[in-house]
Parts: C-alpha cells; structure tokens; sequence
C-alpha cells in the first residue's frame, strides 16, 4: 500500500475542506481508531465551520452505543467490523444533518485487551455520501508511531472520498 506522508495528507485535507466550502457539503465524523485526527485535519483549515458541523470521538465500546451505534451490531459483527463502522457513519450523519459522514474503526498498533476481534493494522471505515454507505478496510503496514498510524487511516479516507467526489463530478485532485 502506497501511505501518504504527513505534509500530503495535510495539505490534501486543507483542499478537501475548501471543495467542501465551495461546493456547500457539509460533513462530520465519528472517530474510534483515529479519537478525531480526520476532524481535526478538516478543521486545520479557515473557514472549515461554515461545512464542519461537528464530530464524535468513541474510543469505547460505550461510547459508540451512546452516539446511536446500535450495541446488537457490535455484538453480532463486533467492533472492528465494516458494519459497525457504517453504524457509526450513519449515526454521525444524523445527529449533525450533513452531506457527508465518516466512522471509522480498528486497531492500531497493539492488540485492544477489550475486544476479542483486535488486529493490529486492520481498519474498517465508512463514508455516508450523500445517503449512500460505502464501506472499506485497509490493512495498514506497520508504523512507526500512532499519529503516523491515524495519518495513514486518514490517507486513506481521503482517498475513497476523492473518488466519492470525482463520481460526482466534483472531485478534488487528478490523483492522490
């Protein structure tokens, strides 16, 4: 897998928010394995709360019931899984009525104690475009540190909305 470096995935989030101010797409996300490094990229940016209408950060298990992910989906598909991240994507998007959503879910680096489906490196995400899921996971070569971890997960997010953007004919870049 092709990882951006940090300065890329910096400046292509700083050109994803003034897409999104241009073109008047509002967004939000609920973050588990990133704890709010994409709403912080997004929100490095002036002008960003004009589209960024807020996020959630649930690093537990708990957490991600309370924001409206239902607990029988981590139960049956557990936490790290391509469905609870839809979850998350989803209730994100309703509580804060946006265009976009993103949830985002997994392991970086060391086994989580707490849940049995722990796998360093594996990542599921979901962008909720406009009502429509789209799901992904990722395995992420290993990292030196885990802000180069959440750097490489929001690479990747950026990527998939990208495209997401380009199919609507808006998109941000040739390529990323």
């Amino acid at each position: 897998m092709d990882v951006m470096n940090e300065q890329t995935v910096r400046d292509g989030y700083a050109a994803l928010t003034r897409h999104l101010i241009r073109t008047k797409q509002t967004i939000t996300t609920m973050e588990s394995a990133t704890s709010g490094q994409i709403a912080s990229l997004i929100t490095d940016t002036e002008g960003s709360s004009e589209i960024f209408k807020g996020a959630f950060i649930t690093y537990s298990n708990e957490a991600k019931i309370r924001q409206g992910v239902p607990a029988e989906t981590i139960r049956t598909y557990g936490v790290y899984s391509a469905e609870t991240a839809e979850e998350m994507a989803r209730a994100s998007r309703q509580a804060f009525d946006t265009d976009i959503a993103i949830g985002v879910t997994g392991t970086m680096g060391n086994v989580d104690p707490a849940n049995h489906d722990s796998i360093p490196g594996q990542v599921y995400f979901c962008i909720d475009f406009h009502g429509t899921s789209h799901e992904f996971y990722r395995e992420l070569p290993s990292q030196p540190t885990r802000l180069m971890y959440k750097l490489a997960v929001a690479g990747e997010v950026l990527k998939e909305l990208n495209q997401l953007l380009e199919t609507e004919g808006t998109g941000l870049f040739d390529s990323l």
